[in-house]
This record gives C-alpha cells, sequence and structure tokens, in this order.
C-alpha cells in the first residue's frame, strides 16, 4: 500500500471482512524513494498503520528508477508484488484502483489508440493473482468512507505535478471534458473497459482455440503457418498474432497497435520475405510460415568432431546423427541412408553448423553450387539454416543434411568399406 487514501481506505475494509472472509493479511509498500523526506514519512506512516492493526509489514526500497518516471514505477511495484506470488508467500496481492483510475485509464489508452483489449483496461480479477476490490468505487466514496471514521491518510503532491501524463488527465483533461462534453464521463469511460472486457472474454476462448491447430513451438519460439492465418477475419487474425507475442514474450508490455498491424501485414502477403521487430519479440518470414523468437535467438556457430561409428544429438537433442561402419564387400547402394566411400575418408570428421558461402557438390549435380541456393530452392526457412548440420573433413564438405554426401566422396557399387550416416528423431 501506498497510504494514500485509496489504500488506506482498501485496508481498513479489508481488516473489517478479514474474520468473516477467513482472510490473512500483509501489508506492502515499495519506497520509490523519489520524493526524499515524504518518501520516507509514507514508509514510516503504512509501517505504523499495519503495526496498529497487527498485520505483518513488508517494505522494500526500489533501486534507482530511470527513463519514464511513471512507467518505471509501475514496473518497480509489479515486480515487488510478483515476487510474493510467485514465490507461494502471497495467494493475492489487493490493489486499491478505483472507479475514477479506472477512467483515467481507459481515456489515456484510447489517446494513445488503444484497441479493444487496452480499453479494457483494469481486470477486477488477473490470472496472475491481482485483484482490485475498489474498482467499481468512486475516490469521492473512498474519501467519504475515510473521513466518516476519522481515518487518517497521507497525500503524495506529485500527484498534482502536471508532468506526468496521468495527472494532466486527472487534473487538467478529465474536469474539462466532464463540464463541457459529458458531466458522466467516469461512468461512461468504466462502462467502455466493462463492455470491452466482456468483448475480449469471448475472444480468448475463440483465439485459444484457434490456436491450438496454427501455433507451432520452436523453442524459445513458436512458429505459425500464413496461409491459414491469412484466410482468417482480420480481427481474429490480429489476436492471434497478439497471443503469439504474448505466448513468447511473457507479457504485452510496449506492444502497440501498430506493431500487431506490421505483423499482420508480413503475415499476410500472398509471398515473401522479412522482418519486424516488436518490444522484446523479433518476427521473421520464410515462405509460408513466420517466426517468433526473443531478440538474438539465433544458432550461433558451433563444430564437434565425429568418431565412427558413434552417434551425436542434434539441434538440443530433438534428432540424433548415427555413424555406422559397413566393412562388407558387394555394397548395392540399398541401406537406404546417406553413404559415403569409407576408403576416401583420410582424416578426423567435423560436424559443424552451416554458414554462409558453403557450396559443394551434391550427388546427381554436374558442378558445385552454394547450399544457400539449394535451401531456397527445398524451401528452408531462414531460422532453419543457420544450425543445419554440415561433415566435412579438412575443411572439405563431405555431406549435408537433406542434400546428402559431396558427389566426390559418394559410395558406389562394389565399395568395400562403407560410412553410413543416419539422422533419426528421438524416441523412434
Amino acid at each position: 500500500m501506498s497510504g494514500g487514501a485509496d489504500s488506506v481506505c482498501l485496508l481498513h475494509v479489508l481488516f473489517e471482512l478479514a474474520p468473516r472472509w477467513s482472510l490473512h493479511l500483509e501489508v506492502l509498500h515499495l519506497d520509490h524513494g523519489l520524493r526524499g523526506e515524504a518518501s520516507r514519512k509514507d514508509a514510516e506512516f503504512t509501517a505504523a498503520l499495519a503495526r496498529s492493526l497487527g498485520l505483518p509489514f513488508h517494505l522494500e526500497r526500489a533501486g534507482k528508477l530511470e527513463g519514464n518516471l511513471e512507467e518505471a514505477g509501475r514496473e518497480a511495484r509489479r515486480a515487488f508484488f510478483l515476487r510474493f506470488l510467485r514465490g507461494g508467500l502471497l495467494e493475492r496481492i489487493a490493489l486499491a484502483h478505483t472507479r475514477n483510475d479506472q477512467a483515467e485509464t481507459v481515456l489515456f489508452r484510447l489517446l494513445r489508440g488503444a484497441g479493444p483489449t487496452g480499453l479494457a483496461a483494469m481486470r477486477p480479477v488477473t490470472p496472475e493473482g491481482v485483484v482490485r476490490p475498489l474498482l467499481e468505487t468512486s475516490r469521492e466514496e473512498v474519501e467519504a468512507f475515510l473521513r466518516q471514521r476519522g481515518i487518517a491518510w497521507r497525500d503524495d503532491v506529485t500527484n498534482a505535478n502536471l508532468t506526468f501524463a496521468r495527472n494532466r488527465i486527472r487534473h487538467d483533461l478529465m474536469p474539462k471534458l466532464m463540464e463541457e462534453w459529458n458531466p458522466a464521463l467516469v461512468q461512461a469511460l468504466c462502462r467502455t473497459a466493462e463492455l470491452a472486457a466482456e468483448d475480449e472474454k469471448y475472444w480468448e476462448t475463440v483465439v485459444d482455440q484457434a490456436s491450438a491447430g496454427l501455433f507451432q513451438p520452436d523453442y524459445p519460439g513458436l512458429i505459425l503457418h500464413c496461409k491459414p492465418l491469412a484466410g482468417l477475419p482480420r480481427a481474429l487474425a490480429r489476436r492471434l498474432l497478439r497471443k503469439a507475442v504474448e505466448r513468447v514474450k511473457g507479457n504485452l508490455r510496449e506492444v502497440e497497435f501498430g506493431h500487431v498491424a506490421g505483423l499482420l501485414a508480413l503475415a499476410t502477403e500472398s509471398e515473401g520475405s522479412g522482418r519486424v521487430v516488436l518490444p522484446g519479440v523479433e518476427a521473421v518470414r520464410s515462405f509460408d510460415r513466420l517466426r517468433l523468437a526473443p531478440p538474438g535467438a539465433e544458432a550461433q556457430d558451433w563444430e564437434i568432431t565425429l568418431t565412427a561409428p558413434g552417434s551425436v544429438p542434434l539441434e538440443g537433442g530433438k534428432s540424433l546423427l548415427r555413424l555406422e561402419i559397413l566393412p562388407q564387400s558387394g555394397y548395392t547402394e540399398e541401406g537406404g541412408g546417406d553413404d559415403l566411400d569409407g576408403f576416401r575418408i583420410e582424416g578426423p570428421l567435423q560436424l559443424r553448423n552451416w554458414r554462409p558461402g558453403d557450396r559443394y557438390q551434391p550427388v546427381g549435380r554436374n558442378h558445385p553450387e552454394k547450399i544457400k541456393t539449394l535451401f531456397q530452392k527445398a524451401r528452408i526457412p531462414v531460422w532453419e539454416r543457420r544450425n543445419w548440420p554440415v561433415m566435412t573433413m579438412a575443411g572439405r564438405i563431405l555431406w549435408v543434411r537433406r542434400f546428402g554426401p559431396a558427389a566426390e566422396f559418394a559410395a558406389r557399387a562394389g565399395c568395400g568399406k562403407v560410412l553410413r550416416i543416419r539422422e533419426e528423431p528421438v524416441g523412434q
């Protein structure tokens, strides 16, 4: 709690209801340290209030806040609360947002161009465990409750600082709109939030059902097939993309309408490639697939020494590359694997990832080709290429996944010694 009227009111209401509802209450206070002595006195006030009610008190002092202080403060509070929820220390965090806070949030988001999801604003209950019991109570009702009972609270002088956007909305824009346009503006904006929240609840079910057949996990991201996505109504397609971003990023903070619109344009092109960068997510289109992943999730160069016979796991254990030695004579090329002439292997074998510029001559081709060209012909998505296994000997390419042995080193009928290469999915 902050020590302001709203949080003090909420604490006293919950304290009165605690015996009836079997509530165990604890008080949390985050000291941002932005107001010097006033911040210290806020912390002392909330500690004294908790002590007077016999409640446990938890104080944390935030580190230095940088950038947008409003946003940084909210993020610091959110992180503080979530540590208690995710650590199992508390079951719920009760916040004291009122109907006026809800109206200001709706107007703020409307001015920033938010869509229906954003206009749903603050929810009474969130999946994380946050509850807002006063969301249908006005700020005037809160202060009346406190005055009737002679309960003191702390006034934050920064709430009058018009440097902050929220304060300009509260003290300047909202009063003008209520005076000149709609005296019941608070109720109208809260009704907008309520209707938007009901719509979003319906859409959540629809999106969950649609995503089950459209999203393909690809750690640490996921892949969407563009053609079926492009055939959906744009309202559903847009929400599916928001859901995909949320799954990869973990939240939708700082993701705005323009980000999703750019992603939708990339995903619904008839054919093509491209890249869109969103806060915390990078989307890459390749052929008919779109991959979303955290920035910097591309594979790094790697190289390992192979032993034949033997096996090595690939792609984090998704598959296993096996090397077998077939010493028998009379080889007839009926093994069904990718085979090399064992007598032409004259040094240690290396397995590494594909690198730009790699080229070799596969069996059946009359000249060397860039592996990138083979990727394009085979429609291998760009995100799969970086980790594509390539076998070499003394720097010369002997074999490439899917494209097979190099013509110079391929086993032929009558080989007396064969090195067989097989890649098998793990679990089969």
